[in-house]
C-alpha cells in the first residue's frame, strides 16, 4: 500500500519547468544542483508557487548563484519574516562540477541556464543546463521540426484508424 503512494508521489515530482529555456537555447549538458532555500520558500514551492521564466546562474566567488527566479511568498507562511521573492539563492554542486561549469561560463562563453525545479528525496533540486544561445533561423528550424513531428503523428493515427 506504500508502495503506491510512493509511486504517486514519484509521478508528481517536477515543482516547475522552464519552456522557454528549450526555445532559446542549445543545451549541451545538464546538471542537478541542490539549492539553498528558506522554510517560507519551501512552503511556496509546495504549493507550486514559481517562476523560473527570466532565472539564470552566474559564478560568483567560485560559487554558483541563482538569479531572477520569483518564489512569491504564501500570505499565512510568511508571516514572521519580510520575504523577498527575487533573492539571489546559492546553489549546491561539487567542487569538481563548479570547476567545470566556471572553465565553460568564463572560456567558452556558456550561459547557466535553470531547466527544472523538482523534488528528490524531499530535497528541492534544480536541472542546471549549460545553454548557447540559439540565433533566430535556428528557432525556427526548432518549430518546423516540431510540426513536422506533429503532423507525423498525426498521420500515423489517422493510419492506425483506417486499418
Amino acid at each position: 500500500m506504500t508502495k503506491k503512494k510512493d509511486a504517486d508521489k514519484a509521478g508528481s515530482s517536477t515543482i516547475a519547468l522552464n519552456k522557454r529555456a528549450r526555445h532559446e537555447y542549445h543545451i549541451d549538458e545538464r546538471f542537478e544542483a541542490g539549492i539553498a532555500l528558506q522554510g517560507w520558500e519551501v512552503k511556496s514551492l509546495r504549493q507550486g508557487r514559481i517562476n523560473l521564466g527570466d532565472a539564470y546562474a552566474l559564478v560568483k566567488g567560485g560559487e554558483i548563484y541563482l538569479f531572477g527566479a520569483s518564489i512569491p511568498p504564501l500570505i499565512t507562511a510568511s508571516t514572521h519574516v519580510v520575504a523577498e521573492d527575487r533573492r539571489t539563492r546559492k546553489l549546491l554542486l561539487h567542487r569538481a562540477e563548479i570547476d567545470k561549469l566556471v572553465g565553460a561560463v568564463e572560456r567558452k562563453g556558456y550561459t547557466l541556464i535553470p531547466l527544472a525545479m523538482y523534488w528528490k528525496n524531499n530535497r528541492v533540486k534544480l536541472e542546471l543546463g549549460l545553454a548557447r544561445g540559439k540565433q533566430a533561423h535556428d528557432k525556427r528550424e526548432t518549430e518546423k521540426e516540431r510540426d513536422w513531428a506533429r503532423e507525423k503523428q498525426r498521420a500515423m493515427r489517422a493510419h492506425n484508424r483506417e486499418a
